[in-house]
């Protein structure tokens, strides 16, 4: 009888089953300068002890997508290992923030199950919490994804699809203790557009374009501890669905955010994601191209110095964004767009 683990097949699982995993994650300052090195990131406050303690913070945090794969990987051997593609993402949030030295683990319960109607797969839906040394939850998110059945007769009796928010309320997003922008320079951040300069609506084009190759993929996903054989191997995927390795959703959603800098660089801290969706594959070899779409703006109760944007991120693939390709009449994106991500942003506002 064999030792190892095939990991989790659609029948496995029961709504309302627990499940902890395996291997906690220490991070330290290599993790961040390697997150840095991968997708060039030039937000100030994850990029400056200075910086952070300008605004108040003892040193600067982790950024928040570093700590969110982190907590992502730990989860893919029990959850997703047997995946035939990760669906979507919701009710994110980010709930303290996670420094270098701090250790991170992960706790996930299913809350839905739906068989597809070809009984191969079903979509298994799951709460993650990602916690600290000390047992703090860090942040939370529910993401849903289609698993492969081990035994296409196999019967799971109970099943059902969780009711969702569609968005995380501007009153439940939550900033960093102490955390003070009436000190901001804008200047150091690298633009003079503050929250007040924003409009709902507003489109941004991101410009810039990065070409992803192999390497670059693979040694984010080991970064983060996901074991995903979609990603690693050549000889697995050759025979399947696309016949070569596919690119970590996530490593997408780094990139896209990295490239949002030029027309978003004040947008210091990410809060929340309401809904998160990846909407075409990508392979090694394609170029990303990012734009946003403020969709909301939100006062944040009791403060002066900072607001909150709800912001449409969308990353394509080997098409720049200036005709910002959009849905078509029957609500189909293109087959260039790879990415629909909703999150808020917290921006310093000008005093």
């Amino acid at each position: 009888m064999t030792k190892s683990f095939a990991g989790n097949f659609f029948e496995d699982f029961r709504i309302g089953q627990t499940l902890r995993h395996a291997t906690p994650r220490t991070l330290t300052g290599g993790d961040v300068a390697l997150y840095n090195a991968i997708y060039g990131g030039r937000f100030a406050v994850p990029s400056s002890d200075a910086f952070a303690r300008s605004l108040g913070l003892k040193e600067s945090p982790v950024d928040e997508l570093l700590a969110f794969h982190m907590v992502f990987g730990k989860t893919v051997p029990d959850i997703s290992l047997n995946a035939v593609a990760n669906l979507g993402y919701a009710e994110c949030r980010f709930l303290k923030p996670v420094h270098r030295h701090e250790t991170l683990s992960a706790v996930s319960e299913v809350i839905g199950l739906k068989e597809n109607s070809n009984r191969q797969t079903g979509i298994v839906y799951v709460r993650t919490t990602g916690l600290n040394q000390d047992g703090e939850t860090v942040l939370s998110y529910v993401r849903w994804v289609m698993v492969r059945k081990r035994d296409v007769e196999a019967v799971v009796a109970d099943q059902s699809a969780p009711a969702l928010a569609g968005a995380v309320s501007a009153g439940d997003l939550v900033l960093t203790p102490g955390l003070d922008f009436s000190g901001y320079d804008t200047v150091l951040a690298g633009s003079p557009h503050l929250w007040d300069d924003y409009a709902a609506g507003e489109k941004i084009d991101h410009v810039d374009g990065v070409t992803v190759e192999e390497s670059d993929h693979m040694l984010a996903t080991r970064l983060y501890q996901n074991t995903a054989k979609v990603h690693f191997n050549q000889h697995t995927e050759g025979q399947g669905r696309f016949g070569r390795r596919l690119i970590y959703g996530g490593h997408v959603i780094s990139l896209a955010r990295a490239l949002s800098f030029n027309g978003l660089a004040n947008a210091a801290q990410i809060v929340a994601i309401n809904a998160g969706r990846h909407v075409n594959p990508f392979f090694a070899g394609g170029t990303v191209y990012a734009w946003s779409q403020v969709i909301e703006k939100a006062e944040l109760p009791g403060r002066r110095d900072a607001g909150a944007l709800r912001l449409k991120l969308i990353a394509t693939k080997d098409r720049p964004c200036a005709d910002f390709p959009d849905k078509d009449d029957k609500g189909v994106y293109p087959a260039e767009v790879i990415l629909d991500l909703d999150y808020w942003a917290v921006m310093p506002r000008r005093g």
